[in-house]
């Protein structure tokens, strides 16, 4: 009992520190107006620092198989585990290619944010997120993976309430960054799904 509150606690607390460190790491072009050029050093700490909280994080879901919290206890997918098993594994896989592609195109930008750097190509091209819509969905898939309705709730409101502000605050920043350039390619390409239809770009 006293374990499963304390990674409840951890899996909670781990979430909002990982929220909120990633976003303030996705905003150099903003916070280099007050510290100056060291800024682009500190968002890479603050992007490394996130990441160890979201494996915190992830760690605290695996451990939910053995010490889920007694009142959601029954919360179960199925009583088979391997369907829940199956089913993350069937969101796991794409969302991770996915992912893995967006790191590729991003290159040392994933870590290491930098003035320099241009916009981006590759599956860039089509969705302006990638990265984001392979690594969040995965979040729900833990949930399944130890079979819990609850852990699936739970990631599934978090994704919703959290990818857009995160995909604000991070574009108000490349718009910063990149000016009209990344105004027209937003108005040209989706954020998390490829746009079906294209508006006309800004004209200059």
């Amino acid at each position: 009992m006293i374990i499963a509150i304390i990674n409840f606690l951890t899996l909670t607390i781990s979430l909002f520190l990982f929220s909120f460190l990633y976003l303030l790491s996705i905003q150099p072009a903003k916070r280099s107006k007050k510290h100056g050029e060291k800024a682009w050093a500190d968002c890479k700490k603050l992007r490394s620092v996130s990441g160890f909280f979201e494996m915190i994080l992830l760690t605290d879901v695996i451990l939910w198989i053995w010490f889920p919290l007694p009142l959601v206890n029954t919360w179960n997918i199925s009583p088979n585990i391997l369907v829940g098993v199956i089913v993350a594994a069937c969101m796991i896989i794409p969302c991770a290619l996915l992912m893995i592609k967006g790191i590729v195109d991003a290159g040392s930008e994933t870590l290491s944010p930098s003035k320099e750097t241009e916009m981006y190509g590759g599956i860039y091209n089509h969705i302006r997120h990638p990265q984001s819509a392979g690594e969040f969905p995965t979040f729900v898939a833990l949930g399944f993976l130890v079979n819990s309705w609850f852990i699936v709730i739970l990631m599934s409101i978090y994704i919703i309430l959290y990818v857009p502000i995160m995909i604000f605050y991070e574009e108000k920043d490349l718009v910063s960054r990149f000016g009209e350039k990344y105004i027209n390619y937003q108005a040209q390409t989706g954020a998390i799904f490829p746009k079906l239809r294209k508006q006309n770009p800004v004209s200059p």
